[in-house]
């Protein structure tokens, strides 16, 4: 379901106004097991070197987004700052786009002041392309194969930063009717793409 905007809808993945707002998404502890990430192995292209992400752009839904890096603090993933909803934000504890594994992007959904730099994101269908610059100056292409919606408190987490020897890309908003009572949207919308051959 694609995520509707709402006046109040300051929402981002792991963002949660309150103690009884539905559990963030959370990336897994550094070490964790690889885990099956529901494409089939062989379908990737080639695996790049590490190098920082600058650049996301995704034709489909009109997105060209800078991109900062963000962590997780307390086991909640951080999201780019509410005042600048037009960015993207890396998951910097894993691997870069285009490197072996799960490069995940985040981006809020909407803001109180209108849609924000993932409000399409439920749109994208298998096929579509997304590329992502590099400091290096190269471009990280990738094809989605799928996308999903899951309650906050079922998200995929090993399918999402699951690892592996091939390179894929997550990219994770905020989904799902947006809830008035707890100021927080109940799913994540779940990109899932692998390199372009």
């Amino acid at each position: 379901m694609v995520a509707a905007w709402s006046p109040s809808g300051l929402a981002g993945p792991g963002w949660s106004p309150s103690a009884s707002a539905a559990p963030p998404v959370r990336p897994p502890q550094l070490g964790a097991s690889a885990a099956p990430t529901g494409e089939p192995p062989g379908s990737s292209g080639p695996v790049l070197s590490r190098s920082e992400p600058v650049q996301v752009a995704i034709p489909t839904i009109g997105v060209r987004a800078h991109i900062v890096p963000v962590a997780d603090r307390d086991g909640v993933l951080e999201v780019p700052p509410l005042d600048r909803p037009e960015l993207a934000g890396w998951y910097r504890r894993g691997p870069t786009p285009g490197e072996a594994g799960n490069a995940v992007l985040v981006g809020h959904v909407d803001t109180q002041d209108g849609p924000a730099v993932f409000f399409d994101l439920g749109r994208l269908r298998p096929g579509d392309p997304i590329r992502v610059t590099r400091a290096d100056g190269r471009v990280a292409a990738f094809t989605v194969t799928g996308v999903g919606a899951y309650p906050k408190d079922r998200f995929p987490t090993e399918r999402v930063y699951g690892g592996g020897t091939e390179a894929r890309l997550r990219l994770i908003t905020c989904g799902g009717r947006f809830d008035t009572r707890t100021g927080n949207y109940p799913d994540n919308i779940v990109v899932f793409a692998t390199a372009a051959r």
